[in-house]
């Protein structure tokens, strides 16, 4: 089961587990510059506005009516990240789940085309709450490209440079839980614990002027800056994933000109430069955790190509303010209690 509470997706399994609850935020971010230096993470600046497809299927392409599902609105080449939060459970664990997040029905953390179940040669998912977010496509091991909003069609989405098709756009997520007796077997009670400290307490009140928007309504996902971030190994055996029950679900982005025409409401506004934030002062972010990751690469890393790259062999400009930067202000955040605890099996 799927809802939309408050600009978030909450995929939930009681049939499975009372406590089988995972909720997935689109956070606005800044983007950070595409020049080839490797960044630490950016901050939250907010949740995009979701509103469910059916809501105003009179409005909509016949493709996004078909595939129904979430829209959201992105400027062109702005930039997001996606948050994964589980609940805790009464034995003050969080349920256990595995995310698989494509765009343009490609994998971001393998590049191959989107297939239904899991792989874990290589592992083309991701597990929660090992995993606390995902910023970008995973190129090599221990970096990845930010998401970076572009009109489809343009040329330089991943879907487009992999697939070599803009029939898609947009994400492609699916979510499997923990079988109840692994989940119930494998934790023990935690008595006190400290959560993950959080990247989304960042506030901005100034913004730069955005980079106009296409006229097309679809946005698909291309490859920005890099950025240093691990997709941790599943520390769990792979029978532990419960593959009779997923939710899967399609989340549709709208350039933001369109979604004032389809929804009536105003986007937001377009955030501040990477430049712009980091001369006020504001922190950048840094995760730790000890727990191994995978190689990540494959098609992702070979033939994908960033959106500056591109642009300059099409002599285009999308990108606004994309100087370099020098960042200051790192905060660490992470897990400060966990790695995973198990119980001993015998």
């Amino acid at each position: 089961m799927i809802e939309l509470r408050n600009d978030s997706l909450v995929f939930s399994f009681p049939e499975v587990h009372p406590d089988a609850e995972l909720t997935i935020r689109f956070q606005r971010t800044l983007r950070i510059p595409d020049d080839e230096k490797h960044y630490p993470l950016p901050p939250g600046l907010g949740c995009f506005p979701l509103r469910h497809v059916d809501d105003f299927s009179r409005q909509l392409p016949v493709s996004w009516r078909e595939h129904g599902g979430g829209s959201m609105p992105m400027h062109q080449s702005e930039a997001m990240w996606i948050n994964f939060s589980s609940k805790f459970g009464d034995n003050r664990n969080e349920y256990g789940f595995v995310v698989k997040i494509a765009t343009g029905k490609v994998n971001a953390i393998t590049g191959e085309d989107w297939t239904d179940g899991i792989h874990r040669d290589p592992q083309d998912y991701m597990v929660v709450p090992s995993q606390p977010w995902l910023d970008g496509y995973c190129i090599e091991k221990g970096t990845i490209r930010q998401f970076v909003a572009m009109p489809l069609g343009s040329g330089y989405t991943a879907e487009e440079q992999i697939r070599g098709s803009a029939d898609i756009g947009g994400l492609q997520i699916v979510v499997y839980p923990m079988k109840r007796e692994v989940f119930e077997r494998r934790f023990p009670k935690i008595v006190d614990f400290l959560p993950i400290e959080g990247r989304d307490e960042a506030t901005f009140e100034a913004a730069d002027a955005s980079a106009a928007d296409a006229c097309a309504p679809d946005l698909g996902l291309a490859p920005g800056g890099r950025m240093t971030q691990d997709i941790y190994d599943d520390p769990f055996d792979f029978e532990d994933w419960d593959m009779r029950h997923r939710s899967r679900c399609f989340v549709h982005l709208a350039n933001s000109e369109t979604w004032g025409q389809i929804t009536g409401e105003m986007p937001p506004n377009a955030p501040p430069s990477a430049r712009t934030y980091s001369s006020h002062g504001i922190p950048w972010f840094d995760y730790y955790s000890e727990q191994g990751s995978t190689d990540g690469g494959g098609k992702l890393g070979e033939i994908l190509e960033p959106v500056s790259k591109i642009a300059k062999k099409l002599d285009q400009d999308p990108l606004s303010a994309n100087e370099s930067l020098t960042t200051s202000r790192i905060h660490d955040v992470g897990p400060k209690v966990r790695p995973i605890r198990f119980v001993r099996e015998c």
